[in-house]
């Protein structure tokens, strides 16, 4: 597993990832193009927060198959990254993409529980999906991420609600934000031994 993966990198696996992500087609719409740009701008702006985390999953060839961004507690892009996302958003994918995002995170940022990580994204490239890439990508984070706190995630789609709740997330909070229904969930820290 790659921890420090250029972000372009992890933007590509997400983006095909998520192609049919509930959340992702409410932002970017059925656009591949614009999901692509969506996902560039938005991890290359990830990329300027202070302690933030990326990590990408490889076969035995070398070549991408799952990917997960990360973000400390508190922690955020500075204005400048804000204004140069809210730019690249705007010109690659159109003022609707813009909106959504600001709708979506305006919605989803009070369920965030003070002090947790939080799990912006996981995802698993579509012909790699079903062979546990996913769980041994997340059980790597939930093992290294200096989490005290815990960590939280978003969901949209509720097959994968079940998935969580076997790695020991429950959820804290159900938002409707537009026409999605979105779960908050959160896995507190392991005991320290």
């Amino acid at each position: 597993m790659d921890e420090a993966p250029a972000p372009e990198l992890c933007a590509a696996v997400l983006a095909a990832a998520f192609a049919t992500e509930p959340v992702s087609g409410w932002i970017c719409g059925d656009s591949e193009r614009a999901r692509r740009h969506w996902f560039a701008a938005t991890l290359a702006t990830h990329a300027t927060v202070p302690g933030a985390r990326r990590h990408l999953l490889t076969d035995g060839t070398g070549h991408p198959v799952a990917a997960a961004v990360l973000t400390p507690p508190g922690a955020g892009p500075g204005a400048g990254a804000k204004t140069a996302w809210t730019v690249r958003t705007l010109l690659r994918c159109g003022p609707g993409p813009l909106i959504r995002t600001l709708r979506y995170l305006g919605g989803t940022a009070p369920a965030a529980p003070d002090g947790a990580w939080n799990l912006e994204f996981i995802g698993v490239l579509p012909h790699h999906t079903g062979r546990g890439a996913g769980r041994r990508l997340l059980d790597q984070l939930l093992t290294t991420a200096p989490a005290p706190g815990g960590v939280h995630l978003t969901t949209a789609d509720p097959d994968n609600v079940t998935i969580y709740e076997r790695l020991g997330f429950t959820t804290h909070a159900r938002l409707r934000i537009g026409p999605i229904t979105t779960t908050a969930m959160r896995r507190p820290a392991a005991p320290q031994e």
